[in-house]
């Protein structure tokens, strides 16, 4: 559910309040409080590692406050960390994208993947695995493999030529 604009924090407040590092990705508080260590990035890395900062009482991710401080308006869409390093903030890593273009980026399997790689599953009538990638909210299945190795394999070239701009 996107933010509504109550709890989109004010630029001049972020700008006035944090300094942002572009080429490091650190942010830095530029007045001490009652928890602030100036000595130190701000923030803390959560659960899924992302580093986040407190802002008036509420969370916000860093890599979307990077996005707030360098171009002046909160992101419409999501922020990509380009290397899947969630915790790098740099700017060069990051970028706006579209959920189907964050999960292109996506580098390993859920956690209730049982063929323990991205883009292959067990085939449910044999012991064989299938390669599946999806484009564009469309699945499309790259074949039936014996080894779960040689299915990702097969994941892994479609995946290229789909980075590439090429099309199945």
């Amino acid at each position: 559910m996107p933010k509504t604009k109550s709890t989109i924090p004010n630029v001049e407040f972020v700008r006035e309040n944090l300094s942002y590092d572009p080429l490091t990705g650190d942010f830095w508080w530029k007045t001490p409080g009652s928890r602030r260590n100036l000595d130190r990035p701000a923030g803390s890395i959560s659960i899924q590692g992302y580093r986040v900062l407190g802002i008036s009482g509420k969370l916000y991710k860093a890599h979307r406050l990077a996005w707030l401080i360098t171009h002046g308006v909160w992101p419409t869409n999501q922020i990509d960390h380009r290397n899947g390093t969630r915790s790098d903030n740099r700017l060069c890593n990051l970028r706006e994208a579209t959920n189907g273009t964050n999960q292109e980026n996506q580098r390993r399997g859920r956690s209730n993947n049982t063929a323990g790689y991205l883009g292959v599953y067990r085939a449910s009538t044999s012991s064989k695995f299938r390669a599946v990638i999806q484009v564009a909210g469309t699945r499309h299945h790259l074949g039936v493999y014996a080894t779960a190795e040689e299915a990702h394999q097969v994941y892994l070239q479609a995946k290229r030529r789909l980075h590439a701009g090429n099309t199945l």
